[in-house]
């Protein structure tokens, strides 16, 4: 008996549309075949339809919900075992986890970031705020010295010619206000040059912050033509950096905001150190360094999915309780249980191992956060 569908149907698995080669890679086929065995490409020679457009679509999100489901049950309920089994081959049943842990920390930051202005927070702001004073008109001033003597100098306000406020008030006869002008330490290139790595950068540094204070310059090819120093990429971008401290000061928040939006991509980065850890603390499992990086990948993507789906009852509450007993008792005991489920070695050594991890994740957490936070603060 033919297993068949009849002549009759218009699905694009009936018989009729079968051929005895695949469209999408060539691989040869039988009239039996209902998909590729090379590719899995539908078996059909049938001209895609409105309605067969639809049917395909709906069918890739089940098959996509699918996944995601199972995904988000095992890893919210089977610490380790989802590793387990995604290691030992059921790739198809779950999500990639280097991408469902992307993906559920970049949604939990944009719903964090819509929820705080919705609400009025200002932990999160808009980041493309214009720099109020790189609008203002900007000129050069005289910066009178003299590196004959190949000795720093320092320069006071008269030895600075620009247009200052204190003229203005002048000509709308309000009194002058009396400041004491900031001392600047002057030094030439060929100065800086003679000098150590370590001084030329250190001294280069605090010449710009100090000529930065004192005259508000923020467009650093202007900054540069007033102190006769040369216009590197180099020089500009450290000039620059007064800019980016003084918009973290006046508005921290927009900081954290953007050091926030890169927590995803600096803990995918972190995570292959951290692996290295596991790697050589379970040295002798059969578990390779890939397979060790998963299960990293799989308590990440648990804590954001966690923090994700405590978002709207902590929004409730007004205050992040839930998050805090989640970080504090929750994450930790998940933790345990994965290690324990997944490398299936006795409580003891298993707690053991859990403190060690943890103080290593700790350090070596601190120390590449320090890191990163500097690069990141570079890039502001």
């Amino acid at each position: 008996m033919s297993n068949t569908l009849p002549e009759k149907s218009d699905s694009r698995k009936a018989a009729k549309y079968r051929g005895v080669q695949c469209l999408n890679c060539g691989h040869p086929l039988d009239l039996s075949d209902v998909y590729c065995s090379y590719c899995g490409q539908l078996n059909s020679t049938k001209k895609l339809a409105f309605s067969d457009f639809f049917k395909e679509f709906f069918s890739s999100i089940v098959n996509y919900d699918s996944r995601l489901r199972y995904t988000i049950k095992d890893i919210l309920f089977k610490p380790g075992t989802i590793t387990k089994n995604y290691v030992e081959g059921q790739r198809l049943k779950y999500a990639n986890p280097f991408r469902f842990f992307l993906s559920v920390s970049i949604i939990y930051f944009l719903i964090q970031s819509l929820i705080s202005t919705f609400s009025g927070n200002n932990a999160f702001i808009n980041l493309n705020n214009n720099d109020s004073s790189s609008k203002k008109n900007e000129k050069i001033v005289t910066f009178n010295s003299s590196d004959s003597n190949n000795n720093k100098k320092n320069t006071n306000q008269d030895s600075l010619t620009t247009q200052k406020d204190t003229l203005q008030a002048g000509e709308k006869g309000l009194p002058f206000e009396t400041k004491k002008p900031k001392e600047i330490t002057y030094y030439s290139e060929k100065e800086l040059d003679s000098m150590s790595l370590t001084d030329r950068l250190g001294k280069r540094w605090g010449l710009y912050q100090d000529f930065y204070e004192e005259y508000d310059i923020s467009n650093p090819g202007i900054a540069l033509d007033s102190l006769k120093h040369n216009k590197t990429k180099f020089n500009q971008w450290l000039y620059s950096k007064n800019s980016s401290i003084k918009r973290i000061k006046e508005n921290p928040f927009e900081f954290v905001n953007y050091l926030l939006g890169k927590v995803p991509f600096f803990l995918f980065f972190f995570a292959p150190f951290f692996a290295l850890f596991f790697w050589l603390l379970y040295s002798k499992k059969k578990y390779s360094y890939m397979e060790h990086l998963i299960f990293i990948f799989h308590i990440f993507g648990f804590v954001f999915l966690g923090m994700l789906i405590l978002l709207l009852p902590d929004l409730l509450i007004g205050e992040d309780i839930l998050t805090g007993i989640f970080l504090s008792l929750i994450g930790p005991f998940y933790f345990y249980k994965a290690l324990r489920n997944f490398y299936k070695q006795n409580r003891l050594i298993t707690l053991l191992k859990f403190l060690f991890l943890n103080i290593i994740f700790q350090i070596s957490l601190s120390i590449i956060a320090i890191l990163f936070f500097a690069i990141t603060a570079a890039a502001y």
